[in-house]
């Protein structure tokens, strides 16, 4: 079923875009590279880096001397926990040493790419449309309370489709022979009194423990992320 089941392609290539054009942009700055000859690969400078950025001169990093797009690596990097980061440490942890990726940042690769792409500009306009509407009283601010507001509208909306694609007698309800896909797959979860069908607030239960996934253009809702944990030798990767 298409609504809780489809294709992640789409976000695959947007964190993929995103990082090609993070990576190119979002060097450590000033920190600069040593180039090596032809056909070798560049090499970070440590020396560079601690003269940039070693403001006391005193031979080791303090978290404050780090520019702040830096400084949620710090603990990573200061392998000991003594609040400073040797050069030994920097060079163990140099791969540590990368600015802080956002979702939201994703905007800023549809920015990059509207020179080549006719829909990018259009996507930047939804989204713009999309905070716009959250802002419910107008103050440029969106609080707690909007987005709560608009995450149980969107849950209901989401429910709604569901029915009007599964409830074929329009009894209110979803049987067993009338659910599909990942609906019958967790029939018996979302089924909390055990009655042999499931109600709409029994699905508004199930579908608040799952992020929803987003409504395209037409209507029709997109894959939520994964939200399981990766094995340890692969959380970098999220």
């Amino acid at each position: 079923m298409r609504v809780l089941i489809a294709s992640v392609a789409l976000a695959a290539i947007l964190a993929v875009g995103l990082a090609v054009a993070q990576d190119r942009e979002q060097r450590p700055p000033p920190a600069k590279e040593k180039e090596k000859a032809p056909g070798k690969p560049l090499q970070f400078d440590i020396d560079r880096f601690f003269k940039d950025f070693d403001k006391n001169g005193d031979g080791v990093l303090q978290r404050d001397e780090l520019p702040p797009e830096l400084r949620h690596s710090f603990g990573r990097i200061d392998a000991n926990q003594d609040g400073k980061i040797s050069r030994e440490e920097l060079t163990r942890g140099i791969g540590h040493l990368h600015p802080r990726r956002h979702a939201s940042d994703v905007i800023y690769m549809l920015i990059e790419m509207s020179d080549a792409d006719a829909d990018s500009a259009g996507e930047v306009q939804r989204a713009y449309d999309i905070l716009r509407k959250l802002d419910k009283n107008r103050d440029g601010k969106i609080d707690p309370d909007e987005l709560k507001a608009e995450r149980s509208r969107l849950l209901r909306s989401r429910v709604e489709t569901l029915f009007k694609q599964l409830d074929a007698d329009n009894d209110g309800r979803i049987s067993r022979a009338e659910a599909k896909g990942q609906i019958l797959k967790d029939f018996d979860e979302i089924d909390a009194n055990r009655d042999g069908y499931i109600e709409r607030e029994e699905l508004m239960r199930a579908a608040a423990k799952h992020p929803a996934a987003p409504a395209g253009r037409d209507g029709e809702q997109r894959p939520a992320p994964d939200k399981r944990p990766l094995p340890p030798d692969r959380r970098d990767e999220r």
